[in-house]
C-alpha cells in the first residue's frame, strides 16, 4: 500500500491538475483542503475521483450531528476515499456521520470512504491548549479523542506523528487508521507546524499514511521530493 498523501495546498484548479498530472505515480491519494475546495468546488474532487484517483477530502467537518451526518452522505457520494470530521463534535455526532455514511453507501451501491477524526492539530501545542481552556497534553488529548473516536466505529483519527505510538496502544483495533500530517523531510522547513517526524520515523512509528504538502508541492522539482520521500517510506517500511 501507497502511504504517500500528497496534499494539494494550492489556489487554482490549474496548479492542482498539473501537480496530479506530475505527482500521478508517486501518490497514493491526494489530499483537498479547505483552501482548494473554496476554490474549486465538488466537481474538482468528482474530476479526481472519476479519473482514478484516490482524495482525502481534508475539511475536517465540525457542526451539530444532522449537518454534519448530511455531510458526510455528500462526501460519500463524491467518491472520496477518505474524509474527516472533528473529533472535539462529539460522539453522536461522530457516531451519526459514521452511520450516514455506511448507509449511503450501501444503499447507492458505492464503496464507503473511510471515516476519520482529527485529534489536535499539529499547529497545537500545550499553550494553544490551554487558551481553548484544555489542561491536557497533546498527546493526552489525542489519546483520549482516539479512544473516544474509536468507540464511536469512527475507521481512525488524525494526528501528529508523535502521538501515532501512543494512540496504536491505547486503541486495540489493529486496522484503526492513523492519518499523520506534521511530516517534514530533514531538510524541509516546518512552517507551522510544532510536533514533526521524517517521513521514515513516521512510518517506523506505526502511521497508516502520511500526508505531505508544502516540501512536495514547493519544492523545484516536486516529482523528484515526491519519489525520494516515497522511497525513505518504503525503506523503513522494510525494517520494520
Amino acid at each position: 500500500m501507497n502511504k504517500l498523501i500528497v496534499a494539494l495546498d494550492v489556489e487554482t484548479v490549474k496548479e492542482a491538475r498539473e501537480l496530479v498530472a506530475r505527482l500521478r505515480e508517486h501518490a497514493g491519494m491526494f489530499k483537498i483542503g479547505s483552501q482548494l475546495f473554496t476554490a474549486a468546488g465538488p466537481d474538482f474532487v468528482r474530476e479526481i475521483a472519476g479519473a482514478g484517483g484516490r482524495v482525502f477530502l481534508d475539511l475536517k467537518f465540525h457542526d451539530i450531528p444532522h449537518t454534519v451526518a448530511s455531510a458526510g452522505r455528500e462526501a460519500v457520494r463524491l467518491g472520496v476515499s477518505i474524509f474527516n470530521v472533528h473529533a472535539a463534535g462529539g460522539g453522536e455526532m461522530m457516531r451519526r456521520t459514521v452511520e450516514a455514511a455506511r448507509e449511503t453507501a450501501a444503499r447507492e451501491g458505492v464503496t464507503c470512504p473511510s471515516v476519520i477524526a482529527v485529534t489536535v492539530l499539529t499547529s497545537a501545542d500545550p499553550a494553544t491548549l490551554a487558551e481553548t481552556g484544555l489542561t491536557n497534553t497533546p498527546e493526552a488529548q489525542v489519546v483520549q479523542l482516539a479512544r473516544l473516536a474509536a468507540s464511536c466505529g469512527m475507521d481512525g483519527v488524525v494526528s501528529s506523528p508523535h502521538e501515532v505510538a501512543p494512540v496504536r496502544a491505547a486503541v486495540a483495533q489493529k486496522d484503526f487508521l492513523l492519518v499523520t500530517p506534521g511530516v517534514r523531510p530533514l531538510h524541509a522547513a516546518h512552517d507551522d507546524q510544532k510536533r514533526v517526524m521524517t517521513p521514515g520515523e513516521a512510518v517506523r512509528a506505526g502511521a497508516s499514511y502520511l500526508v505531505i504538502g508544502r516540501a512536495i508541492i514547493n519544492a523545484p522539482d516536486p516529482t523528484r521530493a515526491a519519489a525520494e520521500i516515497l522511497a525513505e517510506m518504503r525503506q523503513a517500511e522494510a525494517a520494520i
